[in-house]
């Protein structure tokens, strides 16, 4: 089970956005769907822990990630969470073996043990990515380096896989296949997935649920396997609590309401 229920503003100096995102489901595929800037990306680094959301919670598979008002907040490791980053964010100069393994090591813990370096190579065996294990990610093809960072995802046990538009950066003729691919590993790894995206055919073709995204919020559940939807209550953001006012001023406020009163 998915439960998400967060408040977060993210602002640059001149804008601001405002997120309030609740949705829930034990899904096997979910998707968030809708335009570009409707923070879809944004709820997926709360999720993570990438971001701190204002209010609200974070719940996974009964573990409790993030609750503002218990004061949890667990860091992003502890999270079990695998990421998949909309243009993979590979790193240029390590090997699809080094890229692989880079979330089985630490700063405190650099070298990897046997355990982890069996998982490493399995799961190189697993994606078809053997035989360019000590090759560099800018030799790789789109689908390749998706492979790549879908195994990295993969390499810390995740709960759940996080995918950031999965299939923005590939040629249209990859998409499909690499669809497919993508379904096979979701069973495979018989791990639940929240995907977003803003093309249809990914929703059509993956996802159980839909969760459609407008304006910071998640105001419709489509249930693709169904073929039902309903609309979800949307949240209101407080205000904050202005500075006590003095007697003078209730009066005077006072005053104004009644002045303009039928």
């Amino acid at each position: 089970m998915i439960d998400v229920d967060i408040c977060l503003s993210v602002a640059d100096g001149r804008r601001r956005f405002d997120l309030a995102a609740r949705f829930a489901t034990d899904v096997p595929f979910a998707a968030l769907y809708g335009p570009s800037g409707s923070g879809k990306t944004l709820t997926l680094q709360a999720i993570a822990g990438l971001l701190r959301p204002s209010a609200g919670h974070v719940r996974l598979a009964g573990r409790t990630l993030y609750d503002s008002a218990a004061g949890i907040d667990l860091a992003p490791p502890a999270r079990r969470i695998g990421y998949l980053f909309q243009h993979y964010a590979l790193f240029p100069h390590l090997s699809v073996r080094d890229n692989v393994a880079f979330g089985l090591t630490s700063w405190r813990q650099r070298r990897l043990s046997d355990e982890d370096k069996a998982l490493a190579d399995s799961l190189l065996e697993s994606f078809g990515l053997r035989d360019m294990a000590h090759s560099r990610p800018h030799s790789l093809s789109g689908g390749q380096q998706q492979r790549v960072a879908l195994a990295r995802a993969l390499a810390c046990r995740p709960q759940v896989l996080l995918l950031d538009e999965p299939f923005a950066a590939l040629n249209p003729m990859l998409r499909r296949s690499l669809r497919q691919e993508l379904a096979q590993v979701r069973q495979r790894w018989n791990i639940p997935v929240l995907m977003i995206t803003h093309d249809i055919d990914d929703v059509l073709e993956l996802a159980d649920v839909a969760f459609v995204y407008q304006k910071g919020q998640a105001v419709r559940e489509i249930d693709l396997r169904k073929g039902q939807s309903r609309d979800l209550a949307l949240q209101q953001f407080e205000v904050p609590a202005g500075p006590a006012e003095s007697p003078m001023r209730q009066k005077l406020r006072s005053l104004l309401q009644g002045a303009v009163s039928p």
